[in-house]
């Protein structure tokens, strides 16, 4: 299907006009072009999704295990169909590169292949107990209704996250995809899963914002659980709305990640990692290192090497195959990140590598020399901007990475893979790899941050966590001696 032909509110199997007093407008990032327009959703068509969601997922929940793995491996077999339309569809709504959006869609296939076996993976345990006669239970039952909130970068992949177990479990959804990304985090989604054949109501997109709804998604008495990938500040609102109403929250939030180089690390290896885990995607990934710490002993080479491969990237038409750095989201993003830069440089710090922004193109940034106090070496940047930062040994590494309020991913590099183990579990971090990139993503493997970058966690047994609850029923055998 085309642009306009998801540019519409899917409420219970049915593509809808919403009914709000404005239209999001979906642009190509790179040129201009309007892709489509989508009347908002109101508060009214929010609840119509949620409620449309509550009725279908009781008989959802009740379907043998097997079926609801069929659709999910349906799903699978759609995507792969769709494999280069979709990756056209990227291309053109978020501005990545060719290699961006075909590894999005690679896992978002790996994800669904691993939710249709998570369907049958969510079995009862019977456990001893402390009574005679007494037999003890455990089931893994849905929650229900789980509503996401998802952001533009990876948008496929993120949603996707989140929708695919939760279905495999017995539960139903609601999204809320981000407004730079309505059909790739929303209506996409949803299409795929109508082609695999997924019953009516359980999959639900409102395009729509909080000026025109307010709270009402995430206040709303459906949903159970609550996914949030975004900011921060956002993030501290959601959870706070959502505890008072005794709701389950997933956050992702903002990373301000670091790779570190130690001073055994194989410095080619380290550098290309560190070129990858920066300005993949323009740096717009929460998983970016936004830092490069490297050991003081080994700055000046890394440094040379690091900032030559940076200047040879190239900034232009993400469709050109040999570009790798296309346009950042929009026009405020791209002011935003010049403004970083020239407000650095006027407080003291050296731009070793320094592009012009043409638009929406911003070119690659590489500052050294800001002071230990910086907010810029705390915050997460959205673009293609890189810190290089000298440290003076492990100890000093530990001190520098933790010192900001995030903790999502990061990177060590060094020969001996132990040592780059140990350091890992020193750190704050929810995620942390061995001689390896930041953006690192696997669908087994338990997704999520430390300290203000979110929490809990998604992948593998920690979304069976996420979008399950435990009942346990016991058996008495016999009859017990009450006392009175």
């Amino acid at each position: 299907m085309s642009f306009r032909e998801l540019a519409h509110q899917y409420i219970d199997g049915e593509w809808l006009t919403g009914n709000g007093s404005w239209d999001i407008i979906d642009f190509n990032p790179y040129n201009g072009e309007k892709l489509c327009s989508v009347t908002v959703a109101t508060a009214d068509e929010v609840d119509l999704a949620y409620r449309a969601a509550e009725r279908a997922q009781r008989e959802w929940a009740a379907a043998h295990p097997h079926e609801r793995g069929r659709i999910l491996s349906g799903a699978e077999r759609v995507v792969a169909e769709r494999a280069d339309d979709i990756v056209e569809m990227l291309i053109d709504e978020l501005g990545g590169t060719r290699f961006r959006a075909e590894y999005e869609v690679r896992g978002v296939r790996t994800l669904l292949r691993e939710a249709a076996a998570q369907a049958l993976g969510a079995a009862a345990r019977l456990l001893p107990a402390a009574a005679d006669g007494k037999e003890n239970r455990l089931y893994r039952l849905p929650v229900g209704v789980i509503g996401v909130v998802s952001a533009y970068n990876f948008p496929f992949l993120a949603t996707m996250k989140s929708v695919a177990p939760a279905l495999a479990l017995g539960n139903a959804a609601v999204v809320k995809p981000h407004q730079n990304a309505p059909v790739a985090g929303g209506t996409l989604v949803a299409d795929i899963f109508r082609e695999a054949g997924l019953p009516a109501g359980l999959l639900n997109v409102t395009i729509t914002d909080s000026a025109e709804i307010g709270d009402s998604f995430i206040e709303h008495p459906v949903p159970k659980v609550i996914v949030f990938t975004g900011s921060e500040r956002v993030g501290r609102h959601v959870a706070a709305r959502a505890a008072g109403l005794f709701k389950r929250t997933v956050l992702e939030l903002g990373g301000a990640s670091a790779l570190v180089v130690l001073d055994d690390a194989d410095m080619g290896h380290a550098v290309r990692a560190a070129v990858h885990s920066r300005f993949l995607y323009q740096g717009q990934v929460s998983l970016a290192a936004n830092r490069v710490l490297v050991d003081r002993s080994v700055a000046e080479e890394f440094t040379g090497r690091f900032t030559e491969e940076v200047a040879a990237l190239t900034t232009g038409d993400p469709r050109d195959p040999d570009v790798s750095i296309g346009p950042v989201i929009s026009g405020f993003q791209a002011d935003a990140i010049t403004s970083l830069v020239d407000e650095a440089v006027a407080q003291g710090a050296t731009a070793l590598v320094r592009s012009a922004t043409r638009g929406n193109l911003v070119g690659p940034a590489v500052l050294t020399g800001l002071p230990e106090d910086s907010p810029l070496l705390k915050q997460e940047v959205f673009g293609p901007l890189a810190l290089l930062v000298p440290f003076d040994g492990e100890d000093d590494a530990v001190r520098l990475l933790d010192r900001g309020p995030g903790g999502l991913s990061g990177a060590v590099h060094t020969a001996d893979a132990e040592r780059g183990v140990r350091f890992a579990r020193r750190t704050r971090s929810g995620m942390f790899h061995v001689n390896e990139v930041t953006g690192l993503e696997d669908p087994l493997d338990a997704f999520g941050g430390e300290k203000m970058s979110g929490m809990g966690r998604l992948n593998g047994e920690a979304a069976v966590d996420a979008f399950t609850t435990w009942r346990w029923v016991s058996i008495q055998h016999g009859r017990t001696p009450f006392p009175f």
